[in-house]
């Protein structure tokens, strides 16, 4: 649960960033004090901030691939960084991609649409298919 929850204060913190500028590090440093973790998770919270605002652009233009009618600018906030949030578990980390899918669904309950955790859905699937593809081809 505390992944969870390191997760979530991930996302809150990339839609500051993104709605409002907000600088990642004060948005952080505020939702740990107001939402308390074991270090580890704190850790866990920052690797994630930090990592997706570290290849923004790469999954973007990931993001933007399997969503060709949809200018990522254009999406609804909470979508588009609950997703920029997961792409970055499923290429950049050895999370299983089913886990980061699953968690970006379940927060998109909470703060999305009723359209959301669809659409979050259907993308994160596409990209985690194209990722196995590549490890396949490696192989």
């Amino acid at each position: 649960m505390s992944r969870r929850l390191a997760r979530e204060i991930a996302f809150k913190v990339l839609f500051q960033v993104d709605l409002a500028g907000a600088r990642p590090e004060s948005s952080l440093g505020y939702l740990l004090e107001e939402m308390p973790l074991q270090e580890k998770y704190c850790s866990f919270a920052r690797e994630l901030v930090h990592g997706t605002l570290a290849e923004l652009g790469a999954i973007d233009r990931r993001i933007s691939k399997y969503s060709p009618e949809w200018n990522i600018e254009r999406m609804p906030t909470v979508d588009r960084n609950l997703m920029r949030l997961a792409v970055y578990e499923i290429l950049y980390t050895d999370i299983d991609p089913a886990i980061a899918i699953d968690e970006a669904v379940e927060l998109a309950k909470t703060y999305g649409d009723e359209n959301s955790k669809g659409f979050i859905n259907a993308i994160l699937d596409r990209i985690s298919g194209e990722k196995d593809d590549e490890i396949g081809a490696r192989d």
